[in-house]
């Protein structure tokens, strides 16, 4: 059954209350639990960190609500750190870049599904098949450089395999910009959507620009710029298809309401007990910011939020593998082209051209990384051994 989140209100702001101690505890096991308790993790973390950033521009923009943003972020920045402390610390930064390229094809996945909008969804699939592609050339970076299986953190729900090339997702600003959903006449899941793919895509592109010149190997330096060029696009895609004409508050509104679906589907999925409390005590804190904000805009836009908000939620993301949806979207899309808002296969703008020939100039990493590169269980290496023993070469 949905949470009725009109009648359940959650914790109020005043017993909304951490510790160091709390915020700062143990971490998930990076092999042990559960690949999907990463997926949320990183997941949830992305999510305060885009509440942070819309309250941070909300209140440079809005003298009369510095005050009651000020009281959620100090709480919104209390959650990131106890959701982003979950990480463990023999998790290493690429590690951690195998996981936000799950995050991105796993949960774009059950959102291209859910999407009632067919155009909207048409938007999921194309930006997934590109980060589809990003775990490919992350993998082959962590085999080559590392002698490592990117497989080992994926647990088998996620394909390793080539998408949308990522030396061809270089594209002209106005090949990024996509058609809004219009305020008025969206489903609420639409918006519930567009928020948290938003945020995931903005956490990611932010992650990649701040790990990648510190990593060791020049190829891999490179890769990080050049994926972190696409997750910046893919940012632009997908804040543009969030009507620009909702007011200040409507967008606060959505964004609380964006955090209560994305906790509250936490808790259906999560098999770690200790962390499945996490997701409902912060569902519980974000019930009471919901409706902190519920009566904000009932005072300052003498409006009723109940005219935004569905009654119950929809179904919650399913946070379980979606190969076969991948696949069949990979057979039937990977050729598929943006020109300005439109999709279509093969056809790309002059603009798009120019602008991939300068950039590739030099090659592309992701291209030079992958070359002749095809995921084997236990890496390259291992492969050729068994191949070796097969043909006797090896005793």
């Amino acid at each position: 059954m949905g949470l009725d989140i009109l009648e359940e209100k959650g914790v109020p702001l005043e017993r909304q209350k951490f510790t160091w101690r709390e915020m700062s505890g143990p971490p998930f096991s990076k092999l042990n639990d559960d690949a999907y308790t990463r997926v949320r993790t990183i997941l949830m973390n992305g999510i305060e960190s885009e509440a942070l950033r819309f309250s941070h521009g909300c209140a440079r923009m809005n003298k009369d609500l510095q005050l009651p943003l000020a009281k959620l972020r100090r709480i919104e920045q209390h959650q990131q750190t106890m959701v982003n402390w979950l990480n463990p610390p023999d998790q290493s930064p690429l590690e951690t870049t195998i996981g936000f390229e799950q995050v991105a094809i796993e949960v774009t996945s059950s959102v291209a599904q859910s999407e009632p909008d067919p155009y909207l969804a048409q938007v999921y699939r194309f930006g997934m098949l590109e980060d589809f592609d990003h775990l490919y050339r992350y993998a082959a970076l962590m085999d080559r450089v590392e002698g490592r299986d990117a497989n080992d953190l994926l647990q088998g729900y996620t394909d390793i395999r080539a998408g949308r090339p990522t030396s061809v997702e270089h594209r002209a600003p106005e090949d990024e910009l996509r058609t809004a959903y219009d305020r008025k006449t969206a489903e609420p899941l639409t918006k519930l959507n567009a928020g948290t793919i938003v945020a995931a895509e903005h956490q990611t592109h932010d992650f990649y620009m701040t790990v990648g010149p510190s990593y060791p190997d020049p190829i891999g330096r490179m890769l990080y710029a050049e994926i972190a060029s696409i997750e910046e696009q893919h940012v632009t895609q997908y804040e543009s298809i969030i009507d620009p004409n909702e007011t200040w508050l409507e967008k606060w509104l959505m964004h609380e309401a964006c955090e209560v679906y994305n906790y509250w589907s936490c808790v259906q999925g999560e098999r770690n007990s200790r962390i499945k409390t996490i997701w409902e005590r912060f569902l519980d804190y974000e019930l009471g910011h919901l409706h902190f904000v519920m009566e904000l805009m009932k005072k300052v836009e003498r409006r009723d939020p109940k005219e935004l908000l569905p009654t119950a939620l929809p179904e919650p993301i399913r946070y379980e593998s979606q190969r076969e949806f991948v696949r069949k979207v990979l057979a039937s899309e990977v050729d598929f082209r943006a020109i300005g808002t439109s999709f279509g296969r093969g056809r790309e703008s002059q603009a798009t051209l120019e602008y991939r020939k300068t950039l590739n100039a030099d090659g592309s990493p992701s291209d030079l990384i992958a070359e002749g590169y095809r995921w084997s269980p236990g890496t390259e290496l291992a492969d050729r051994v068994r191949q070796e023993h097969r043909e006797g070469r090896l005793q």
